[in-house]
Order: structure tokens, then C-alpha cells, then sequence
């Protein structure tokens, strides 16, 4: 049995309210569905009719195909068709004044999708095309220059066309779980975009561009190939979110902690001062008073450990002047040091102290 509903809308539709029609969750094939959608024609209730109908969810099916008699709700604004095993994107969808197409996780390939958008340039914002099988960026899209949110995740894009620049009113762009291994420097002309999403590629570098995305205020980086970030981006002064993990950046200061020992020496200072061992620097050679004196105490407020020469290099993300998290470099006297204080903060990493150049090189850019 379907269901109804009414909510606010500002669309002008009829009492000020948006119908919405739900077939989600119904387990119908897309017979059923065409029979269904059928029956609706013969209601005498008049807020039940298609054509008084602005929302349709018919996601979680078993549609292998959109019926093509949804071209009744001719005051369609929304649909959502995600998690059906759709193969073909009919192009009944163009001739419907929606402003919000949802189709994620269907089985959607290039040659799947209608081949122009032409129809819908005026009305859509909000395309959802996540979770398909699309292997290049559709060109259609870039007619839709209307369009505010666009994603396009979980696919297996390798490049995004130069015409990027032509979806300029976009403020979501989302591009994670892909193949791409380049950012085109025309993207860095979507300058009303908040926030891109670029997670699970296999990206190299990003164009210093990507700092004339003034209104950006989340950059997902996590999981790709970064070895360096420009330092163009630390001029993005609405950046809040700021992802990097299990990038190069990271993890070649991660994978292996090389602790060298530390020598006799530095064992008997340690000792001393630990222990508060009394000793006379008359007494001492002037080098070992010297370094004696020379101790740190291990930044883990957990240990009460010192150390000289030897220690460890340990990168902790913090909050960067409230805008996002970064590496910071810190000194402790031990790996032990390391375990007990990672149960306190997930987001720790360790690098060894011969990687500190390394480290040094990604925060300067």
C-alpha cells in the first residue's frame, strides 16, 4: 500500500504543501510498480492524483526499469530511485521539472543515462549518481548548470574533464572512490563550491589553485597517493574540515618506527636524573656536566621519563587556529611512550627521527 505524506514546501505547489508519495521498502518489481502508479489515476481523493504529487521515493526495490507512466507526476520535484538494480535512466526523467534526481546504487554505465540533460538545465540542483558503474565523467552533465550538489562517489571515474568550470554554481562536489589520478586546474574555477570530496583516488598532488576556492570549508583527501600538499592552501580562511589520513604524507612516517637504542651514556644520564642522583660538577668532566645538563623532559604528561640524544619523533593532528587538524611534531623518550598514550587519541601517528626532514618538508609545503 502506498503512502502519503504532506510537508512544507516553497515550491508553489497547491496549499503550500509538498505531496509526497513513498513506495520505498515495498519490494516491487517494476511491473508492480506501473500497476501501481496506474491505480492512482482512478482515486477520487484529489490529493492523491499524480499530477498533485512533487515527491516520489521509490528507493529499495526491485525495479530493473523506471516505469515510463511516472511521466503522470508532471509536478514532480524530487525522486529518489537509490538501491534498485536500474540499468537504464529513462528518458521520461528529462520531461519532469525536477529539481532533485537521486538514482545511487543502481547499475547505471555511461551509455545508461539519457543522452542530454537539455530539458532539466532550469530546474535541477541536486544530482546523485553515487554507487553506479560510470567509468567517465558523463558530458551531459555540464549542461546542468544549475546544478548545486553533485556527486558522483563510489565509481570508477579516472578524470574529470576540463569543462568542470561550466557547473560554476556548484557548492558540493563529490568525487570519493574513484580512479581519478590528476585534478584539472579548471576545477579551481567553481569558486561557490564548500566543499570537495576527493577521498579514495588515487591522487598524486593537488594543483596550488586550489586555493581560489575561497568558500571551500571541506577538503576530503583521505586515502590517496598525497606526498605534499601546496602551501597555497593554508590561505583558505573558511577551511574547517581538512581530511589527509593514509596518504603518503602520513604514512611513511607511520608504517615503521626505527628506534635506535640509546647508548651507555645516555642510559647513565637518564638514570641520574631520574633518580635525582646527587653528583658533585666539580667532580665531573665539563663535557658529561654539560650533559647532564642538557636533559628534556618527555612531553607524554603520562611519563616522568627525560631524554638527550636519543628519542622518539612523534607526530600528533591537532586543531590548527580552529580551522583544521594538522601534524604536529613532538619529542618523547620512548616507543612506551607511544602505546600509552595512543588509547588517548586515535588520530596519532609515530615517525622516526630520521624521517624529521620529511616531516618539516610536509608542513612547509
Amino acid at each position: 500500500m502506498e503512502q502519503y505524506s504532506s510537508e512544507s514546501s516553497s515550491d508553489g505547489s497547491e496549499d503550500g504543501m509538498m505531496k509526497t508519495l513513498d513506495f520505498s521498502y515495498k519490494f516491487m518489481d517494476s511491473s508492480t510498480m506501473y500497476s501501481s502508479i496506474e491505480n492512482l489515476t482512478d482515486t477520487e481523493v484529489k490529493e492523491k492524483r499524480p499530477e498533485h504529487v512533487c515527491n516520489l521515493n521509490i528507493q529499495h526495490n526491485l525495479l530493473t526499469e523506471i516505469p515510463e507512466n511516472i511521466s503522470k507526476f508532471c509536478n514532480l520535484r524530487k525522486i529518489d530511485m537509490s538501491n534498485n538494480t536500474l540499468s537504464d535512466l529513462s528518458e521520461v526523467i528529462t520531461k519532469l521539472p525536477l529539481q532533485e534526481l537521486i538514482a545511487k546504487n543502481n547499475n547505471f554505465e555511461e551509455f545508461s543515462l539519457p543522452k542530454t540533460f537539455d530539458r532539466l538545465i532550469s530546474t535541477l540542483q541536486i544530482l546523485n549518481l553515487s554507487g553506479n558503474r560510470l567509468k567517465t565523467f558523463p558530458d551531459q552533465i555540464f549542461t546542468l548548470t544549475r546544478l548545486k550538489y553533485l556527486y558522483l562517489g563510489q565509481n570508477q571515474i579516472k578524470e574529470i574533464p576540463t569543462q568542470i568550470y561550466k557547473l560554476e554554481r556548484l557548492e558540493i562536489l563529490s568525487l570519493g572512490g574513484n580512479n581519478l589520478y590528476e585534478i584539472p586546474k579548471s576545477l579551481c574555477q567553481l569558486h561557490e563550491l564548500q566543499a570537495l570530496i576527493l577521498s579514495d583516488n588515487e591522487l598524486e598532488s593537488l594543483p596550488a589553485c586550489i586555493a581560489n576556492l575561497k568558500k571551500l570549508r571541506a577538503l576530503q583527501l583521505h586515502r590517496n597517493k598525497l606526498k605534499t600538499l601546496p602551501t597555497e592552501i593554508v590561505t583558505l580562511k573558511y577551511l574547517s574540515e581538512l581530511s589527509l589520513r593514509e596518504n603518503p604524507l602520513v604514512i611513511k612516517f607511520v608504517n615503521d618506527m626505527m628506534y635506535d637504542p640509546p647508548t651507555l651514556q645516555e642510559i647513565s644520564a637518564r638514570v641520574i636524573k631520574l633518580y635525582n642522583v646527587v653528583y658533585d660538577p666539580h667532580e665531573l668532566p665539563k663535557n658529561l656536566v654539560e650533559y647532564l645538563s642538557s636533559g628534556h623532559h618527555c612531553l607524554n604528561p603520562n611519563c616522568k621519563g627525560v631524554y638527550f640524544d636519543n628519542r622518539v619523533e612523534h607526530v600528533k593532528f591537532v586543531d590548527f587556529c580552529g580551522k583544521y587538524r594538522v601534524p604536529l611534531l613532538q619529542y618523547l623518550c620512548s616507543s612506551k611512550c607511544i602505546e600509552d598514550s595512543a588509547s588517548d587519541d586515535s588520530h596519532q601517528v609515530v615517525a622516526s627521527s630520521s624521517n624529521s626532514h620529511l616531516i618539516r618538508k610536509v608542513l612547509l609545503g
